[in-house]
């Protein structure tokens, strides 16, 4: 088997929209996921949607982190890829809902294997 890298999908359920409503808080939460799951960052870019959500999105060396937000239903989706070093994927989607403490996780693991 030859692993191309891992791809996270999950959905974050019953969080507390004052977390995810607004670009600042959430940029700061995933400024520390990244860090501290050691995931290297090239480029980050948000997006502020009115009244409220962020659409957030990393590049980075191993591939991309991305979330999107819906503060009115408590709402999360998450999308991570990495080539090669699956725990720090792992790891930041551990992190996330460490610091957003949802009350409720799906999620869905896909290893990319173009040989298979």
């Amino acid at each position: 088997m030859f692993d191309m890298g891992i791809h996270v999908i999950a959905e974050l359920f019953g969080v507390d929209p004052e977390r995810i409503s607004r670009v600042d808080p959430l940029r700061r939460v995933l400024e520390r996921v990244v860090s501290r799951s050691g995931l290297r960052a090239v480029h980050s870019a948000y997006h502020q949607f009115e009244p409220h959500g962020v659409s957030g999105f990393y590049l980075l060396k191993e591939s991309h982190l991305s979330v999107h937000t819906w503060p009115e239903h408590g709402y999360v989706a998450v999308d991570i890829f990495t080539c090669g070093r699956e725990g720090a994927a792992i790891r930041a989607l551990e992190l996330l809902v460490s610091e957003l403490r949802p009350k409720h996780v799906k999620r869905k693991i896909i290893r990319r294997d173009p040989f298979e």
